[in-house]
């Protein structure tokens, strides 16, 4: 007696059906280390900070960042002032949050 098992492989589907839930969890995630940067971002004009934004880079890294000329020094620090660091603590200091936000987009709850 011949057991009737389907054993073709479904990688590429689930794959498929993965990308898009993997896509949408990425955009919470950088939505919130953006809303982090901002507010750890330190304040004059507000330039700085209405210049931080996120982008998916592929479809498993989301990354945030400025095109603000001067964003590099206030997040390193120059010979002549201190650090005030932004984006790093943004994406370093809440991955528990980042986590369970990719958890629920991938419909493993939060």
């Amino acid at each position: 007696m011949a057991n009737n098992v389907d054993v073709s492989d479904h990688t590429q589907e689930w794959l498929s059906a993965l990308a898009p839930a993997l896509s949408r969890g990425l955009e919470q995630v950088g939505l919130a280390a953006e809303g982090h940067a901002k507010a750890k971002c330190p304040v004059d004009t507000g330039r700085l900070r209405n210049s931080i934004t996120h982008v998916q880079l592929d479809s498993h890294h989301e990354a945030i960042g400025t095109n603000v000329e001067y964003g590099k020094y206030v997040e390193l620090g120059t010979s002549r002032a201190d650090a005030q660091p932004f984006l790093v603590p943004a994406a370093s200091e809440h991955s528990s949050e980042y986590r369970a936000i990719m958890r629920a987009a991938l419909g493993g709850g939060a």
